[in-house]
């Protein structure tokens, strides 16, 4: 059986702050140096960076020869401990983390080992090429160059003076997931909170388990909220599985009410109902045929959540699993752009978009309709 030696490092400088980790998978018996890799993670802090470093280590590893005995090497004690089971983990940043290092091999073929900081130079020094190059450079697996480039942007906006106050600290960031496709989707049927409430189809459980690979790759969500209905809490749960954190159900993002406009698509609810969709298209304040909800009415109730949660986890990155109403409306009041803006965002299935709000009450859209991630 093969042994290796992972050592890990992770920095942030600011913490949280740009940060980045270093690591390298020795062979046990020869000491040859088999894979480094380092990899530029935006704003986070130390204790992540130090177990996205684990992570990585141990996926490299794995990659090499998931039948091997591996003996990880950190001087971070509180990692250590933590995947040693001595110590409890208790912070939800770390919870995730720590979760996916235990996922990567069997239990009792890793063990940990604290050492000092002088021992674990290697590795230190790549966490640090990656914190300097302010941008994902791993020689394993990369990001695509969009997000490596609006982490570098997030990075610059928290840690460095602008156009707002250099104090205002860590904004409260929300990571908005649109729910995976139903059946209804590839037909572009209005799907609102007021039809049949359907569920997640094959392709979009799939969707959602690469939506859940890939936020656990960056590490960073520490809650999840979800619409009450059944679609969204599918995704949700697909994640939250993934990242080991629990799903809050919040009322304020649900779909829009599309009234007797539920289960058609826009062609029959232009053949039908021609003249409420003329003005529906024209008026914000007007509402689908039967009594839905109208864009006016969805933008006060996305307000108040968005006043809500941004109150409550204010220097927190909360995923929001909800839908293409909901989000479109978060990035239109955040760019204080005007209501038939909506009509002019694509936002696909399992895309993911990011706003960030700071203390000033200035929003900052950092991403919209990525679909990276169900890319082949």
């Amino acid at each position: 059986m093969r042994e290796f030696i992972v050592e890990a490092d992770g920095g942030s400088r600011g913490n949280p702050g740009p940060a980045g980790y270093g690591c390298v998978v020795l062979d046990a018996v020869t000491g040859e140096t088999l894979v480094e890799t380092y990899e530029y993670l935006g704003v986070v802090t130390n204790n992540v960076a130090e177990y996205r470093g684990l992570l990585a280590g141990l996926r490299a590893a794995h990659d090499l020869d998931p039948s091997a005995r591996v003996h990880v090497r950190m001087d971070s004690k509180l990692v250590v401990e933590q995947m040693s089971g001595r110590w409890k983990i208790k912070h939800p940043d770390m919870k995730p983390l720590a979760l996916a290092a235990g996922r990567v091999f069997p239990p009792g073929q890793v063990t940990y080992e604290w050492i000092p900081r002088e021992q674990n130079k290697h590795a230190d020094r790549l966490a640090n090429e990656a914190m300097d190059s302010g941008a994902s450079a791993s020689s394993v697996k990369k990001l695509s160059s969009s997000k490596a480039e609006a982490d570098v942007r997030a990075a610059k906006a928290v840690a460095s003076p602008g156009w707002a106050p250099a104090d205002l600290g860590a904004p409260a960031t929300f990571v908005l997931l649109r729910h995976g496709e139903t059946p209804l989707t590839p037909q572009k049927r209005f799907s609102g909170s007021g039809g049949t409430d359907p569920a997640l189809s094959d392709i979009g459980r799939e969707q959602a388990r690469r939506a859940a690979e890939a936020l656990a790759e960056r590490g960073t969500i520490q809650h999840i909220l979800a619409s009450p209905l059944t679609r969204t809490r599918e995704t949700a749960g697909a994640v939250a599985e993934r990242l080991g954190i629990e799903v809050t159900v919040e009322e304020g993002l649900i779909e829009t009410d599309f009234g007797a406009w539920e289960g058609l698509t826009f062609g029959e609810v232009r053949e039908r109902y021609p003249d409420d969709l003329t003005k529906w298209l024209a008026d914000p304040e007007a509402e689908p045929t039967g009594g839905g909800e109208s864009f006016a009415a969805t933008a006060t109730r996305i307000a108040a959540t968005r006043d809500k949660l941004v109150a409550a986890y204010a220097g927190r990155t909360v995923l929001l699993v909800t839908h293409v109403t909901p989000i479109k409306t978060f990035v239109r009041l955040a760019l204080g752009a005007p209501p038939e803006s909506l009509f002019r965002m694509e936002l696909s299935a399992a895309s993911m978009s990011v706003v960030a709000y700071y203390a000033d009450g200035n929003a900052s859209v950092r991403l919209l309709n990525d679909t990276s991630h169900l890319r082949p």
